[in-house]
């Protein structure tokens, strides 16, 4: 069941991806050679209607493409020219490049809509609902009712920022978090994590429990999705920004098969968690294609950029073998999560 919960969800956020790419290269007139899902051989394919765009299913779930006219295949001296990508105005390959991301984020909107919708939508305060017995919480001073608006003098509006900004602390020093009481009170504490050993990993546990309480109608629903993407956001950029400074290390990360741990993990809350688990992949997938590097469409994009600035393209020629260095420099980098994701498994 999670095998199979795990190729519908990378199948629906990479589905979605692509689709974006596909309909506005189709809108710009744009040759599209195959709109594939998965990597590998070929499971099923089928030929459009116009005999143009080859649509397959390929053996491993783990991706997905859309194969522009353009783009350094040997099939594009038989391609009229003003169907090649390079052909289009630097706004027609911007929308095309774009909006693989811009689908994923829409999709993730959605998804968060529904989920506060139907199941109400969850509080995003990081009220403390409860504290454990003997905690470094408790022993504190920590009392349930406190409201953390600050962790290591970073501001905290959303449960996200808490979670994020706990799991930045360094562990080897008490974490400073400054609370705001029921009667406006702020007090500031000083919390070393307790350390204890959960599955054969090393966690720090501090102690709290959070308001998880729900309230429904539109307008909850609606603040909700908005407050909660833009938490999304900000954890994507502080993550990264944390990977350069070193607050995280690249081990740290996860790979298909850390993300399959956390499908089983996640499936276990239900339809709503699987919906929410979802669109935060989904608006990972959009933010990391984003980044200005090779192979990623941020990368494309950021050739888009130069072309404006010079007055004139880069050689096709030079642009692909960019990428397809950048591609390999990438495979490189997820062979080696995935071979820390599986030693994270014993």
């Amino acid at each position: 069941m999670t095998l199979l919960l795990f190729i519908l969800i990378l199948g629906a956020v990479i589905f979605v991806h692509e689709l974006g790419h596909f309909l506005f290269a189709k809108l710009c007139g744009i040759y599209v050679y195959e709109f594939a899902i998965g990597m590998g051989p070929k499971i099923l394919s089928k030929k459009g209607k116009k005999g143009e765009t080859t649509y397959s299913l390929r053996l491993i779930p783990i991706g997905g493409f859309c194969s522009l006219a353009g783009e350094g295949s040997d099939e594009d001296h038989k391609i009229p020219k003003n169907r090649l990508l390079q052909s289009k105005t630097v706004w027609q390959r911007f929308l095309t490049m774009f909006f693989g991301a811009g689908f994923n984020f829409i999709f993730a909107i959605l998804l968060l809509f529904l989920v506060g919708l139907i199941w109400g939508a969850p509080n995003y305060k990081p009220i403390v609902s409860d504290v454990t017995a003997n905690s470094p919480a408790e022993m504190a001073g920590i009392v349930s009712g406190d409201t953390v608006i600050e962790v290591n003098d970073h501001n905290i509006s959303t449960i996200d920022d808490l979670s994020l900004y706990l799991t930045l602390a360094k562990k080897d020093k008490p974490t400073e978090m400054v609370v705001r009481k029921e009667n406006g009170q702020e007090v500031t504490y000083q919390i070393t994590p307790k350390e204890k050993e959960v599955d054969g990993q090393t966690q720090y546990q501090y102690g709290i429990s959070l308001d998880s309480s729900r309230e429904r109608g539109l307008l909850s629903t609606i603040k909700f999705t908005f407050v909660k993407t833009g938490s999304l956001f900000k954890q994507m950029f502080l993550t990264l920004g944390n990977l350069f400074t070193g607050g995280l290390k690249v081990s740290q990360l996860s790979g298909p098969v850390g993300i399959y741990s956390i499908v089983g993990e996640q499936s276990k809350g239900g339809l709503a968690n699987i919906l929410y688990l979802i669109a935060f992949l989904s608006i990972n997938v959009g933010f990391i294609n984003l980044l200005p590097l090779p192979a990623f469409d941020g990368g494309r994009i950021l050739f888009l950029f130069i072309e404006k600035i010079k007055g004139s393209p880069v050689k096709p020629e030079t642009e692909n073998m960019v990428h397809a260095i950048g591609f390999f420099l990438l495979m490189a980098l997820m062979i080696y999560i995935t071979f820390n994701d599986i030693l994270k498994l014993f």
